[in-house]
Parts: structure tokens; C-alpha cells; sequence
């Protein structure tokens, strides 16, 4: 929740300049009050636009909430779900993001669905069973053919806005169970579903991540809101 028209137009215009000709996929998410900004400044620049949340319903009496429906219609093709702050702070469920996923996907949005633990559950050793416990809340939704459509980003929450990253190789572990419970279901899966790290992904950091065997991609935080650093990230992935 940060931004304002001014700067939320001034950084979508730099992006634009900086990120031309990138061979790398660039999705934005900013606020719902700047969406339709975004869609305007970005058009024919091949960065895509993505939201940060939506009900589970097309339509009908659920004030302030807006639908999958409307988002595509503004021109949005992705879409965040389960981001560890809604998990936090709104009381997100592993059900909830696994039908708010399924939302998305019935839009016509790719759902970009987050996972991830807290520090208490990895100092008591259970990244693993949390990690899976959302993953077959997302998997048992969505089944084998619709999970084929879905992108994943691993965001522990001990390093959501807290400057904190994993270190490459806890990010590859758990990337790479999670790659391993994809080919579980179908080895399709495993080759085909981008898994994204997100986690204070930073310029001096990208490139570390990325160079792991199953880490796809960036989920990017704070580090978005300037300009040079997002588009340092984006050559990073370039690599990939």
C-alpha cells in the first residue's frame, strides 16, 4: 500500500523506458487505485499488469471488493494470491487462497499463489509440512489440469519486509520440493510451472537467486518501487 498517481505514474513511465527490449516476463501489481494508470502507461509495451487481490465471486452485494471479472476487463492477466500479509492480516485461509485462485482462473487471470512459513514454523522445523499443507489445499482445488495454468512464488514470511532473505540454498530446498510434489501429480507439472522466490529480492541478491536450479523468477517487493532496482532485478533474470 504505498504510492501515489504522481509516483505510481512517474515509476510505471521509467519501467517502461528501462525494461525495453527485456527478454525476461514482467508482470506489475500495483494498488486497485492505479490499475487503470498502469494499464494506460504500459499499453504496447509488453510488461504485463497484474492485481493484488479479488473476491471469489464475479459479481453481486460484497461492497468493496472487487472480481476477477473486473480486473480482466481493465486489462489485468495475472493476479496474487495468498500473499502472506492477506494470510497475516485478513485471516486468509489455505481453502480461501485455493478457491480465490480458482476465481482467477475462471476470469481468465493466472494466479500467481504464494506460499509460505513464518519464523516460528522454520525455527520448529516445519517449513516442509506448511509448504505442503497450502500446496494440497491449492492442488486439491484445482486439480492436476487447471494447477498446469498457476504460477508459484515461495515467499517465507520471516523475510516479507523485514530485509531478511533466505539464503540461496534454503530458497533452492524448498523450491525444489515443491518442484519434487509437482512431478508428484504429473511430471508435466514439474517442468512447466514457474516457481518464483519472493523474500526482500534486491538488485545485490537477484542474481545469486536466480542462478539456483529451481528458482524461476522474482516476486518483488519494496524493492519495485525504484525504478533502477526493479529493472537490475529484471537483468538478472535475464540469465534464466
Amino acid at each position: 500500500m504505498h504510492g501515489s498517481r504522481q509516483a505510481s505514474a512517474a515509476l510505471l513511465d521509467a519501467l517502461r523506458d528501462k525494461l525495453a527490449g527485456t527478454r525476461v516476463e514482467v508482470i506489475v501489481c500495483p494498488p486497485f487505485p492505479y490499475l487503470a494508470l498502469a494499464a494506460e502507461r504500459l499499453a504496447g509495451s509488453g510488461i504485463g499488469l497484474g492485481a493484488q487481490n479479488l473476491h471469489t465471486r464475479d459479481e453481486g452485494a460484497f461492497t468493496g471488493e472487487v472480481s476477477g471479472r473486473m480486473l480482466r476487463d481493465i486489462g489485468c492477466s495475472h493476479e496474487i494470491v495468498g500473499h502472506s500479509e492477506r494470510r497475516q492480516h485478513c485471516g486468509e485461509s489455505d481453502a480461501l487462497v485455493a478457491e480465490k485462485a480458482a476465481a482467477a482462473l475462471a476470469a481468465g487471470l493466472t494466479p500467481i499463489v504464494c506460499l509460505g512459513e513464518s519464523a516460528a514454523q522454520r525455527e520448529q522445523g516445519t517449513t516442509f509440512a506448511v509448504i505442503e499443507a497450502q500446496f494440497d489445499a491449492l492442488a486439491g482445488r484445482l486439480g492436476a489440469v487447471a494447477l498446469a495454468e498457476v504460477v508459484i512464488a515461495y515467499e517465507p514470511v520471516w523475510a516479507i519486509g523485514t530485509g531478511l532473505t533466505a539464503l540461496p540454498s534454503q530458497a533452492q530446498e524448498v523450491h525444489a520440493a515443491l518442484r519434487a510434489r509437482l512431478a508428484q501429480i504429473d511430471a508435466g507439472l514439474a517442468a512447466s510451472v514457474p516457481l518464483l522466490y519472493g523474500g526482500s529480492v534486491k538488485a545485490a541478491n537477484a542474481q545469486a537467486l536466480f542462478a539456483m536450479a529451481d528458482i524461476d523468477g522474482g516476486l518483488i517487493g519494496g524493492a519495485s518501487l525504484e525504478a533502477g532496482e526493479f529493472a537490475a532485478i529484471c537483468m538478472a533474470a535475464e540469465g534464466k
